[in-house]
């Protein structure tokens, strides 16, 4: 395979057709309409049918087919959620939100690998269609929208956006150390968004660039050489989108926990303003 591609690229060929940023198809009153942006539409619509579809399906014995399958998915990102509360109750309110996000991300992975999807169809020199998370703004604006629900929830759990903010620091914030280590932890959290495009985004577009790669040294046998990527693909996929939505769980949990032990032990009266400078004046007396 190796010598093969050696051999393409070594009598000129073009190589492999690879797209890295989407392709502008039309525009819609001054907005440039993308091919990842269409097929996103496209994407979402159907799995809005698919999931309504199902819903209509669901009864109290269980079935078989897809609907078995969405059943498990739901089950699985339920209790994903509900047990990384330290009260399930609290956890439950969320689920739905979650279970969305996983689904979501999981259906658009799988459907960017459709037969047709990438060099199938064309307008001009630009694909047709294109896996919405496949591109960097797509994947962005899941981590944006999913960022602002977590810090939203967060801070509703929290009691408001000083309680919030109380939990990145350690100690009193007036303390010079607990106050550059506080500041950096919430430079940390606010760089979660990047982190969760960027590794949706880096993960399936570099799949669409190695199945591309190996549809075009397959030549006329491209379905066979380019499947067991396909294939790895799918894993690939619904592993991203587990990911994707552990970390969101995860965000949110630790702040919702931290915020709920703070407030039982300052109710037990274990703990006030003053407990670091307490702390501080028992260790010199001691």
């Amino acid at each position: 395979m190796i010598n093969s591609l050696i051999t393409k690229f070594a009598a000129g060929e073009s190589g492999p057709s690879i797209h890295v940023a989407p392709g502008e198809l039309f525009t819609v009153g001054g907005v440039t309409i993308t091919n990842s942006m269409f097929y996103g539409w496209i994407s979402a619509v159907a799995i809005i049918a698919l999931l309504c579809w199902v819903a209509r399906k669901v009864t109290l014995m269980p079935k078989g087919g897809i609907v078995q399958y969405i059943e498990v998915g739901v089950e699985f990102i339920t209790k994903l959620v509900t047990s990384s509360f330290d009260d399930p109750k609290r956890g439950r309110k969320y689920v739905p939100f979650f279970v969305t996000l996983f689904f979501f991300l999981l259906l658009n992975n799988w459907l960017g690998l459709l037969p047709g999807v990438g060099e199938a169809f064309r307008i001009g020199d630009t694909p047709l269609f294109r896996g919405s998370t496949a591109d960097l703004n797509a994947t962005l604006a899941a981590g944006i929208v999913t960022m602002l629900f977590v810090y939203t929830a967060s801070i509703r759990e929290s009691g408001g956006i000083a309680k919030y903010t109380r939990h990145f620091f350690v100690g009193s914030p007036w303390n010079p150390l607990y106050l550059i280590i506080g500041l950096l932890e919430i430079l940390t959290d606010l760089t979660r968004v990047l982190s969760l495009s960027l590794r949706l985004f880096l993960n399936v577009a570099i799949g669409e660039i190695v199945i591309a790669v190996f549809a075009y040294l397959g030549s006329i046998a491209a379905p066979l050489t380019a499947l067991p990527f396909t294939l790895a693909e799918l894993f690939v996929g619904a592993l991203q989108a587990y990911i994707f939505t552990t970390l969101a769980v995860m965000y949110l949990a630790i702040a919702a926990n931290h915020s709920h032990d703070h407030s039982d032990a300052e109710e037990e009266g274990l703990i006030n303003d003053h407990t670091p400078e307490i702390i501080s004046l028992q260790t010199k007396e001691a």
